[in-house]
């Protein structure tokens, strides 16, 4: 199944969706990405028959490489600061969707395009894949989330010296850094990608809503307010119908069939 939408391309395999920015060769991300793509996350948000989304970018050579600097170049202040509300509101979306979004990295991601897997959960890329943030060098900064998701994800000194410096970092490198959990050949990224998404797809719903509002709450508090946070999504998914429907399929040594709720 595939939606009408032009530059955000879906298509649906069982209970997985597989998200497309939809502008090839380099994906740049405009205002009208931004704005589908939050669509798009409502959508799925609403559709209990998808457990999981993959996001991705059209052809080979980039996820996305950033922002549209055409759309960019024209804009005013009042402008940018549209443009960086859409930006915010979109990659929020994803970041605090209910159900596990995974970036399928091919080729570069960068500036923008960076910034958009970061809000991703969980990140796989292809051995052909490169990350920088080359903002500085333009004479701007990173606004989309990059200054405050990035050193979360992989420490100060390290954010400090890809915004900084603005280098490519490989896909090796960045998987030493920890800003992705994986990396395959180009030609399996997609297949893994999804294949993970299954794995996913098969898990509890309400768990997976629970952990990860532990998660992204939880990180910005201080730690005894995040244990209380957590308490309370532990007792929510202890209380769930997933919770019986798990435990009575452990027992009786089958796959559990999860409603979500």
């Amino acid at each position: 199944m595939s939606s009408g939408i032009d530059e955000v391309r879906c298509e649906v395999y069982d209970r997985v969706a597989l998200i497309t920015l939809n502008r090839p060769p380099y994906n740049p991300i405009n205002s009208t990405i931004l704005r589908e793509l939050q669509q798009m996350m409502i959508r799925m948000e609403s559709d209990d028959t998808i457990r999981t989304v993959v996001l991705t970018g059209e052809g080979e050579k980039a996820f996305s490489a950033g922002a549209d600097i055409k759309e960019m170049g024209g804009l005013d202040y009042s402008g940018l600061e549209r443009f960086s509300e859409l930006a915010r509101t979109a990659f929020g979306s994803i970041e605090h969707s209910s159900k596990p979004v995974i970036a399928a990295v091919n080729g570069v991601a960068f500036g923008g395009g960076c910034e958009l897997a970061l809000a991703c959960d969980l990140r796989i890329c292809s051995d052909t894949a490169q990350f920088a943030f080359p903002e500085v060098g333009l004479g701007i900064i990173p606004g989309a989330g990059g200054t405050q998701r990035l050193p979360r994800l992989i420490g100060y000194p390290r954010a400090k010296e890809m915004m900084l410096l603005g280098d490519r970092v490989d896909a090796s490198r960045a998987m030493e850094f920890g800003l992705v959990n994986r990396v395959v050949e180009a030609h399996a990224l997609r297949e893994s990608a999804l294949e993970w998404g299954n794995r996913l797809a098969q898990k509890s719903p309400m768990a997976i809503r629970m952990l990860k509002r532990s998660l992204n709450v939880g990180m910005n508090m201080r730690l005894q307010d995040a244990l209380y946070i957590e308490d309370a999504c532990s007792l929510l998914a202890f209380l769930s119908e997933d919770r019986k429907e798990g435990l009575a399929a452990f027992r009786e040594k089958r796959e559990p069939q999860f409603s979500g709720r």
